[in-house]
């Protein structure tokens, strides 16, 4: 390690400024919202098998829940816009702009150069969890999902249910198409229901058991029509082993629900502005 220098303590000790400033940011109407979300007619229901990844769909303005049904279980999430899948999750963008870690009223922002909210999330039974002492948090936005390259690098094996693997088959499956052609569309994930953080000495991206139990769910509101994909992890609670068969694994359930009265005032989200000339 290089010697400090003389002003270290003075460089180090420039204060924090969050980085975005997010009031100009499109208006979430949470009180209309949860009016609408109160009256719900059940349209489609997916079951996703352990180990397994399932694709599903919802019409802009509906609601869309991830449900854990029988154990403690997490699951990576992809999002497309379903006429459009070069528009998809943007998790680098979304914690810009919330957090390392998204719950109610946060939102899920699109790729460039469409760059709009895909998905609002509307309830979060897990919103009490907060941070914990280790600056754990539920549903993070930080981490890629578990895939098979990784894992080769890091074990020499070949293991097949990774998270990314699961979603390459299920994309592949809805689309009629083989894994190779549609690969690149699979993308870096909301990790729903893991609780996660950075080591406080190291700074390493580590994940603990989480605290998702039967009963618990997250609910979206489509902000435009969606295409999502959910894996539930090989990982299980994500408390112990990754990547293998190892850990007890159990289903999760996605929930389509259709307003029984529109949103008042709900219009759905708009493309960026931007003229994209780039200065040309």
């Amino acid at each position: 390690m290089n010697t400090p220098p003389a002003d270290a303590a003075a460089r180090k000790g420039e204060p924090a400024l969050v980085c975005y400033k997010v009031e100009n940011l499109p208006f979430v109407d949470m009180p209309a919202i949860e009016q609408a979300r109160q009256q719900l007619e059940k349209t489609d229901e997916v079951i996703v098998a352990p180990r397994d990844a399932s694709t599903f769909k919802v019409p802009a303005g509906h609601f869309f829940r991830i449900n854990s049904v029988e154990g403690s279980q997490v699951g990576d999430l992809n999002l497309w816009n379903a006429n459009n899948l070069n528009e998809r999750f943007y998790s680098g963008k979304t914690r810009q702009l919330h957090a390392s870690h998204v719950s109610t009223g946060d939102r899920l922002w699109s790729s460039i150069p469409q760059l709009r909210p895909l998905a609002t999330i509307t309830h979060d039974t897990l919103d009490w969890y907060g941070w914990d002492e280790d600056g754990g948090g539920v549903h993070d936005v930080i981490g890629t999902r578990c895939d098979p390259y990784t894992n080769h690098n890091l074990s020499g094996a070949n293991y097949h249910h990774c998270c990314h693997s699961n979603l390459c088959r299920a994309l592949a499956d809805y689309l009629g198409k083989p894994i190779g052609e549609i690969e690149h569309h699979v993308h870096d994930v909301m990790n729903v229901f893991m609780c996660t953080g950075f080591t406080l000495d190291t700074h390493q991206y580590f994940m603990k058991a989480s605290p998702v139990r039967p009963g618990d769910y997250i609910e979206f509101l489509a902000e435009v029509d969606l295409l999502g994909a959910l894996s539930a992890c090989p990982g299980g609670n994500c408390g112990s082993s990754h990547s293998d068969d190892a850990t007890p694994c159990y289903p999760l359930k996605v929930e389509v629900f259709k307003p029984k009265q529109p949103i008042n005032g709900w219009s759905g989200t708009k493309p960026s502005g931007y003229d994209r000339s780039h200065g040309r």
